[in-house]
C-alpha cells in the first residue's frame, strides 16, 4: 500500500524542554543573585547567542564544552546550549582538589572550557597538564567579561538541528568510592525523561509538590548531578527561577525572603548551615517546600524545619541516576498523623517515582520481603540510568550485574511501597556477625540536645571484629556529657528501636567532620583516620 502521509518520529531533545516556557510564560523571570534579572524571551535569546559563540569557535557535535562556574543564569544557559548543539555538557566539581579536577578534564577530553574568574588559579596549576582543551571563555558578574562581550556580538538567532535522541548530552565524575572519579553521562532520551517523570510525581501529590505558582531557586550545586535535574524542571514548566550564587547562608536567606522563594532541594550539610544563621529567625519559611538528598536527614533536622513551617521530606537517587528515583511525598491520609508519624514518613526513602523500577535484594537477587524489617541492596532500573562508567569496562560491569544497577545501599521496604535506607553497604558495621547500622545509631544520637553533628564508622576490634564508633561535635566536650549521650542511646535501646550491638559503641569527641566535595560525610577518611585508635 502507497503510503500518503509522511511518518514523523519525534525524537526527545533537550530543546524540547524548552518549548513549553516560551509558548505559555515568556515574560517570567530568571534571577541571578542581586546580579540579573531576564525573561524567558531574553533567556532563549541567550542560549541562541551562546550556541552560536561556541560554533563560531569550532565546537562541533560530539565534542565536549566543560563549565567551571557559580549557580547562575550562566550556567542555566549551558544546560540548555551546549547539549543543544550536539555537544556534551560537562560540570566540572570545583570542589575537587586540583588533581581530580585535571583528571576529570583529561578523562572526559574537554574541547573548551566556560570559567569564572575566581577558578583561573587553580586551573593555572595544572595547564600545563591538561590535554585537550584548545579554549576558554571566561566569567565573571562584570558586563565586560569575555562571555558578555562575546554573546552581545552573537545572533540571537539560531537553527537548533533535530538529531538522535541518544546522543549523549551530560557528563560528570562521581566521587566517595576508592580510586579516581568514575564519570557518569546521560542521553537527551534519558534526561527529557527524566524530566517529564519527576515533573509528574513533583505535580501531583497533595503535599510536598512543585506547580507552575511556584518560585524555585537551588541550594544544590548545578555542577552536581544537573542540580537534581530541577533547572530542566523549572524551566519545563516555566516557573520563575533564582540562582544564588556563591553559598552564603545570611545570602541565601536574603534571597529565599526577597523572592519569595517557595521550593528548593539541599544536602542536610546545608540546611543545617542555614539553620545556623542568626538571620534563620527573621525569615517567614512557610511557604518553603524543600527535598532533602545526598544523605540520611535526621529526624531531629525534619522536627526543626516543620516547627518553622518548612515543608520538608526526602528524596532519593544517585549520581548514576540522574538522580531522582524515589520521593517521600505524603498521602492525603498521612498528612492527618501526628506530627511524630508524619516525621518518620518524611525521613524515610519514600516511593519510587513513574518508570522506575526499583526492588530490595538479598545477595542471590531475590527480593526480600515487604514486611519492614528485612533488608537488602536496592537494585534498579529506569530508562534515565547511566548506561556504564566513561572508558571504565571493569566498574561498569560492576555497577550493572544482574541486569539491574546497583546502589551500595542497604534498605528495607514496607507493605505500603515506602522504603528506607539504614546504610551503605560498605559502612554497615559487623559486630560479630551481626549488622548494625551506622545510620540508625546516627538518628538516635542526634537527637541528644549536646550533639551538633554525629557520624558513626566501623572500629576495629579484636573480640567483636568490629564495633561502632561515634565522631561527635559538641559545645560540651566532656566526660559527663558523654555518659549523657551513652545513656540517651542505651534508653533507645532498652525500647527495642535499636539492636543490643549499639550497647558497644564507642564515643569520641571532635572537633569537626570531613565531609566530600558534594557535602556528604566522608565515611571513607574518617574510617582512615580513627578505625584502628582504641
Amino acid at each position: 500500500m502507497n503510503k500518503q502521509y509522511q511518518e514523523y518520529n519525534h525524537q526527545l531533545l533537550i530543546k524540547d524542554i524548552i518549548q513549553t516556557p516560551l509558548a505559555k510564560n515568556l515574560n517570567q523571570k530568571i534571577i541571578y543573585s542581586d546580579k540579573s534579572v531576564m525573561s524567558y524571551t531574553t533567556f532563549y535569546e541567550r542560549v541562541a547567542k551562546l550556541a552560536n559563540v561556541l560554533t563560531s569557535m569550532g565546537v562541533k557535535a560530539g565534542d565536549t564544552v566543560a563549565v567551571m562556574d557559580y549557580d547562575s543564569n550562566r550556567y542555566l544557559e549551558s544546560y540548555f546550549a551546549v547539549p543543544m548543539i550536539g555537544a556534551i555538557l560537562h560540570t566540572i566539581n570545583i570542589r575537587l582538589s586540583p588533581e581530580q579536577i585535571l583528571y576529570t578534564i583529561n578523562h572526559a577530553e574537554d574541547n573548551l572550557i566556560l570559567i569564572h574568574n575566581d577558578f583561573i588559579p587553580l586551573l593555572e596549576n595544572i595547564k600545563d597538564k591538561i590535554e585537550t582543551v584548545t579554549n576558554y571563555i571566561y566569567l565573571s558578574d562584570d558586563e565586560s567579561s569575555q562571555y558578555e562581550e562575546l554573546l552581545k556580538k552573537a545572533s540571537s538567532k539560531y537553527e537548533f538541528l533535530t538529531f538522535d535522541e541518544n546522543t549523549i548530552a551530560t557528563t560528570f565524575y562521581t566521587t566517595g568510592t576508592t580510586g579516581q572519579p568514575k564519570g557518569v553521562y546521560f542521553s537527551h532520551r534519558q534526561l527529557v525523561l527524566h524530566t517529564l517523570s519527576a515533573t509528574a510525581s513533583l505535580g501531583t501529590s497533595i503535599g510536598q509538590n512543585f506547580t507552575q505558582s511556584d518560585v524555585y531557586m537551588p541550594l544544590t550545586p548545578m555542577f552536581h548531578v544537573h542540580a537534581w535535574g530541577l533547572p530542566y524542571i523549572a524551566t519545563f514548566m516555566g516557573i520563575k527561577q533564582v540562582y544564588p550564587g556563591k553559598y552564603i547562608p545570611d545570602n541565601l536567606l536574603t534571597l529565599i525572603d526577597k523572592h519569595q522563594v517557595t521550593f528548593s532541594h539541599c544536602v542536610p550539610t546545608i540546611l543545617n548551615m542555614l539553620f545556623n544563621s542568626p538571620k534563620i529567625d527573621s525569615i517567614d519559611l512557610s511557604n518553603w517546600t524543600l527535598i532533602i538528598g545526598g544523605a540520611s536527614m535526621p529526624k531531629e533536622l525534619v522536627k526543626t524545619g516543620l516547627d518553622k513551617g518548612i515543608d520538608i521530606f526526602s528524596g532519593y537517587g544517585l549520581s548514576e541516576t540522574a538522580p531522582v528515583l524515589s520521593l517521600a511525598q505524603l498521602t492525603p491520609e498521612m498528612l492527618e498523623l501526628c506530627e511524630d508519624d508524619q516525621i518518620d514518613i518524611r525521613t524515610q526513602t519514600g516511593r519510587p517515582i513513574g518508570l522506575v523500577d526499583l526492588k530490595i535484594v538479598d545477595e542471590s537477587m531475590e527480593e526480600v520481603k515487604s514486611d519492614g524489617i528485612s533488608r537488602g541492596e536496592i537494585v534498579v532500573r529506569s530508562p534515565w540510568l547511566t548506561k556504564a562508567y566513561f572508558k571504565d569496562k571493569q566498574n561498569s560491569a560492576n555497577l550493572w550485574r544482574g541486569g539491574y544497577l546497583h546502589t551500595g545501599d542497604v534498605a528495607y521496604i514496607k507493605d505500603n511501597g515506602y522504603f528506607k535506607i539504614v546504610d551503605r553497604i560498605k559502612d554497615v558495621i559487623k559486630v560479630g556477625g551481626e549488622w548494625v547500622s551506622s545510620l540508625e545509631l546516627e538518628d538516635i544520637i542526634i537527637q541528644h540536645n549536646k550533639v551538633k553533628e554525629v557520624a558513626v564508622i566501623s572500629m576495629s576490634d579484636k573480640k567483636w571484629s568490629e564495633i561502632p564508633l561515634a565522631l561527635v561535635v559538641s559545645d560540651f566536650n566532656d566526660v559527663q556529657t558523654k555518659k549523657e549521650i551513652l545513656s540517651h542511646l542505651k534508653e533507645s535501646i532498652t525500647k527495642g528501636i535499636l539492636s543490643r550491638e549499639g550497647l558497644l559503641l564507642k564515643l569520641k569527641f571532635v572537633e569537626s567532620i570531613d565531609k566530600t566535595s558534594v557535602g556528604k560525610v566522608n565515611k571513607k577518611l574518617l574510617r582512615e583516620l580513627y578505625s584502628m585508635q582504641q
